[in-house]
Order: C-alpha cells, then sequence, then structure tokens
C-alpha cells in the first residue's frame, strides 16, 4: 500500500491552506497533491495518511480511494461495492458504518444508496470468510465507508481517522457552539501568524470562550502534534504496524519545544464568564500547554492589551442569535461578552462599535482577525478591513476579516486590500 490515492476534505475556503499543510508533514513534490472542491487529493502512502492524522490540524479526515466508477442505479453501486477487496483492510470482526454524500445524483434515496454498498460489503466478506459477514455500528463503528455520489460517478473511500480530527482529545470542557478545532487552526493559518522562522507575535482572543484558538495556537508554538492525544481507526486495519506507529508518536513526543521556566507568556485568552476561563484552564492542562497560555477574566470592552508592543487578536465573536442574550456579566455560559457587550440592535453593530473603538483607543501596533458570517461587519465597526478571507462555519459562509491597528484610526491601502476569493460550501 504504498501507492494511494487519499482525499483529506476540509471546511470551504481552507483548501489554500491544507495543501502546502500536508505537503509540509509527508515531503511530498508538488506534483503529488490535487486541490478540490472542499479538500486536497494526494498520492502518498499508508504510512503518509499515518502521518496525516497525526499531525493535520486543517483536514477533517483522512480518506482512502478504493474504488472510483461509474453508475446509473444502485445495483451498479452495489457491484463496485462488491469488487473492492475490503478483506486488505479489515476483517469481519470490526463493525462498519456506511455514508453517502451526493451532488446531483439521480437516485432517489440516499439511504437505500447506502444500503446497497453495505451488502454488497457484506456480501463480499461471506465470499472470502467463510461466511461471516462484518455487523453493523452507526454510533460507533470500527470502519466507516464513505460513498460520494455526483451525476454519473461513484467515490468509495474507507476512513482512516475514525473520529473526526477536529476531536483533538483534550477539549471536555466547552459551551454553547464552540468553534471546531480545525476551523480555529486554519484562521491562525489564515493570519500567517506562524509562518517563516521570525519569532511569533504575541498572540491575543479577546473572546476566549473554551480557549480553542490560545490552545491551538500553544499546540503550534510547541510543536505537538494535533493528534497526539487520541486513537485512529487506522489502528484496527490489517496493514497496520504496531512498532511504525509507536516510532511515529515517539518521533512527535520528541519534537515537542517548550518554553523555559519563567518565560514570559506568549499566548493570551480572557472571557468575561469566569466558568468558560476555568473551561479554558483545564482544556489547556489536557492539551499539554496550559503553561504557555495565560488565561484571564473580563469584557471584551475593558480588557487591555495582555503585552505591550503589539500583536495579533485572532478571535471569533457573538453574532446571530448569540449576541442578542440579555443577562449580567459571567451569568451562565450564553452571557459570555458582558452586560455592556450586549447589542442594542439585533445585529450586534452597538457591540462592535464599541469594541471597535476601544481597539482604536488601546490597541496601537495590534492586528485583528475576526471571523463572521456578516459580511458587513467593517462598515457597522467604522473600520476599513486590510484583508478578507472566504471561510465557511458549518453551514454558514464566513468572512475572517483583518484589522490593522493604529491610534485613533486604521491603516488605509495595505497592499493586500479587501479581495478575496470565490468560495462555495463543501459538499
Amino acid at each position: 500500500m504504498n501507492q494511494l490515492q487519499l482525499f483529506l476534505p476540509c471546511a470551504a475556503g481552507v483548501e489554500d491552506y491544507l495543501a502546502p499543510e500536508i505537503l509540509h508533514i509527508t515531503g511530498l513534490p508538488p506534483g503529488c497533491i490535487t486541490k478540490q472542491r472542499g479538500g486536497v487529493a494526494v498520492r502518498t502512502s499508508l504510512n503518509d495518511a499515518m502521518r496525516l492524522n497525526l499531525y493535520c490540524r486543517l483536514a477533517q479526515r483522512v480518506l482512502v480511494l478504493v474504488s472510483y466508477t461509474e453508475y446509473r442505479s444502485e445495483n451498479d453501486l452495489y457491484k463496485a461495492a462488491m469488487a473492492v477487496q475490503w478483506e486488505r483492510w479489515f476483517t469481519p470482526r470490526e463493525t462498519i458504518k456506511i455514508e453517502v454524500t451526493a451532488q446531483h445524483s439521480p437516485l432517489t434515496s440516499l439511504n437505500f444508496a447506502a444500503l446497497k454498498v453495505k451488502d454488497a460489503v457484506c456480501d463480499r466478506f461471506r465470499e472470502v470468510a467463510n461466511g461471516v459477514r462484518p455487523d453493523v455500528n452507526t454510533q460507533w463503528p470500527d470502519v466507516r465507508i464513505y460513498a460520494h455520489l455526483t451525476t454519473d460517478a461513484c467515490s468509495l473511500y474507507i476512513d482512516t481517522s475514525g473520529e473526526p480530527l477536529f476531536k483533538r482529545g483534550w477539549r471536555e470542557d466547552k459551551g454553547d457552539a464552540p468553534l471546531k478545532e480545525t476551523l480555529a487552526a486554519a484562521m491562525i493559518a489564515a493570519s500567517g501568524w506562524a509562518d517563516g522562522d521570525a519569532d511569533l507575535m504575541p498572540l491575543y482572543d479577546p473572546c476566549c470562550g473554551s480557549g480553542t484558538i490560545a490552545i491551538e495556537a500553544a499546540q503550534i508554538a510547541c510543536n505537538i502534534a494535533a493528534g497526539s492525544l487520541r486513537r485512529f481507526a487506522f489502528e484496527k486495519f490489517v496493514p497496520f504496524r504496531h512498532q511504525v506507529w509507536a516510532d511515529m508518536k515517539k518521533e512527535a513526543a520528541d519534537a515537542v519545544v517548550k518554553p523555559e521556566p519563567g518565560q514570559q507568556a506568549l499566548i493570551y485568552g480572557s472571557d468575561v464568564s469566569h466558568r468558560m476561563v476555568d473551561f479554558a484552564q483545564r482544556n489547556a492542562e489536557r492539551a499539554g500547554v496550559a503553561d504557555v497560555i495565560e488565561f484571564r477574566g473580563g469584557d471584551a470592552l475593558q480588557r487591555m492589551p495582555p503585552i505591550e508592543g503589539g500583536g495579533v487578536m485572532i478571535l471569533n465573536p457573538p453574532y446571530g442569535e448569540r449576541i442578542g442574550i440579555g443577562g449580567v456579566a459571567g451569568e451562565g455560559v450564553q452571557a459570555r461578552y458582558g452586560a455592556r457587550e450586549l447589542a442594542e440592535t439585533q445585529d450586534g453593530g452597538e457591540f462592535f462599535s464599541q469594541l471597535a473603538s476601544h481597539w482604536k483607543k488601546n490597541f496601537s501596533g495590534w492586528q485583528a482577525w475576526m471571523l463572521t458570517p456578516d459580511l458587513k461587519l467593517p462598515g457597522k465597526m467604522r473600520l476599513k478591513e486590510s484583508r478578507r478571507v472566504p471561510m465557511w462555519n458549518g453551514p454558514l459562509e464566513c468572512r475572517l476579516f483583518k484589522f490593522d491597528m493604529v491610534a485613533g484610526r486604521m491603516a488605509k491601502g495595505a497592499a493586500d486590500a479587501a479581495t478575496e476569493k470565490p468560495a462555495k460550501p463543501a459538499a
């Protein structure tokens, strides 16, 4: 299995950042990868698939393409799945789950399509394993098989990841509508905070919630592999080699870099809810980065810069219904942003204009990167963005706006001003 076709799905808008991450992790030449809508395809080995699961921060899964055929009916799907040598991947002792996605498929029932693929997998094992077939487990399967249908083509994948890769293994405490770790990592990648060989700038999330952005940044700074705390589906596959995997994990552990004792913190987070600050601190401890992040309570409209000299703010602020909830600061999970920050209008215009005024007055020399589905947010903040990056947060089309703060006004005419690439939601 030294020449596999992998597909790594990601949130729409993240493909341009995922492709170089894959090359960095695997050491492959650029010709081995192809950017596609909602993901990146790569030709490589099973060992690299394991390595990508361990290190990749931006992909949702690592899938192996096992079949690509044309189809016209459910019976064609059955034939395609029946022809795959599933026994090379797993045994009938493992449980399975079949999931089907489609773009412009002529089939009327995706559930029936999934049933035909499941029947083919089981019938294949009956033929090659003396009548023994795997059981189905729709909640906690050992093996996930994906069928993606277009107008006339069916792609069958086996999932090497198991649980989606945003589940890093450290976030047990979380609030409402938590930001996925993969999207937090994408925001950091888009900001360029960790690019190059120069020393990292201070990073601050003034609306940190359960700490996702700060913890992702801290693991990047410490060179901690994203998947070092969790298990993967490939560990139950037939080709899996325990020693190869043990060596990979040891290599990752040996590469971790921690600051010297007493060194000033580089990454900061604050939240008006002390309960959320406690969550963030416990998550950071599980992630192995509690000693490199400084979390504090505080209203985002009142918190002063955590360090002098400028830095980078990256935040996923409240928007939509999240910002319109009344209450007192620290009163419940949803009252995360303080009584002063609660919007006076449904779209949160007053909140954001006050936040912008606070930044202009007190955060000179800082960059602010803000993810929002409100494409008119810069106007509400009375700020001019220097960059806007299309990015999808689940079903929500968002923009990651960059604001360059100078005393009392915004820097204008940035070289990368207000350009954006078209983006569509992932299938």
